[in-house]
């Protein structure tokens, strides 16, 4: 498998179907909006998107399955898996906040080995492919190397349909605010991610993530030289959906604060 000539294919997929929600994006009417859970929104443009980069994908790999936010699609496959989020941010996009982002990831064997987040609004392509780096519109990125929580800035995300550890979390939150520049949520855990892998932020955390938000973004940050654990410290990750992610200097402190309420 070339990973490199795969990876550009599925940026030259994820570009066109970029074209089509930025579109959208210019007419789109609130009253098409539809509920999928409590504050869980879905339109027919994360829909319809969905189902253009499955088209085009599965001619990449005709017998790989599919994990996708939609559900359009339902294809167990032996070796390869594509983890697809074709809207992510769906929220801010309904709201017309410019921040939102495709994501796809592609596993082997159950490893990480391409990672593509395109955030539309900036036209900045974020990827990754196994055997190589990680990078941004063809230029090479690295994590921060920022040593200390003191002059990190953090990102997050906020529980908006499972409040049962919300006090925690808030207490959580508190420290953090207290002890770094600063804790920023964008609205779209995909973008967050390859913020981090970029050196923008210095690391992400939170739970309840679903796959398709992070299965991408977190394998571009390694790439990039940063690092992912659950909760706990281990890399039960994937399953237990909570991320954090950071470089090797901040992991210890980041770690020892999460483990006081989680």
């Amino acid at each position: 498998m070339n990973y490199e000539l795969l990876c550009n294919k599925v940026i030259s997929i994820v570009r066109l179907t970029g074209n089509f929600i930025r579109k959208e994006a210019m007419q789109f009417d609130l009253e098409k909006i539809e509920y999928k859970g409590l504050n869980d929104m879905v339109s027919y443009v994360d829909k319809t998107a969905e189902q253009k980069l499955v088209q085009n994908l599965e001619k990449l790999i005709p017998d790989a399955g599919f994990l996708t936010e939609e559900k359009t699609i339902n294809r167990e496959g032996k070796t390869y898996k594509w983890i697809i989020d074709p809207l992510d941010g769906t929220t801010n996009f309904i709201h017309g906040i410019p921040t939102y982002a495709i994501s796809v990831a592609l596993y082997e064997d159950g490893v990480p080995v391409i990672g593509v987040v395109y955030e539309l609004n900036r036209a900045e392509m974020f990827y990754a492919y196994k055997g190589g780096k990680a990078y941004l519109n063809k230029k090479e990125i690295r994590v921060s190397g920022n040593p200390d929580l003191q002059s990190s800035l953090l990102a997050t995300g906020f529980p908006y349909y499972q409040f049962d550890k919300q006090a925690q979390y808030v207490q959580l939150l508190t420290e953090m605010m207290q002890k770094s520049h600063g804790v920023r949520r964008i609205g779209a855990a995909a973008v967050d991610l390859v913020y981090v892998a970029c050196g923008r932020f210095d690391a992400f955390f939170e739970y309840n993530l679903q796959q398709w938000d992070f299965a991408a973004g977190c394998f571009i940050i390694q790439q990039a030289g940063g690092e992912i654990f659950d909760f706990s410290g281990g890399n039960e990750y994937f399953n237990k959906r909570e991320i954090v992610a950071t470089n090797a200097r901040l992991s210890n402190e980041m770690l020892s604060a999460i483990k006081k309420y989680f």
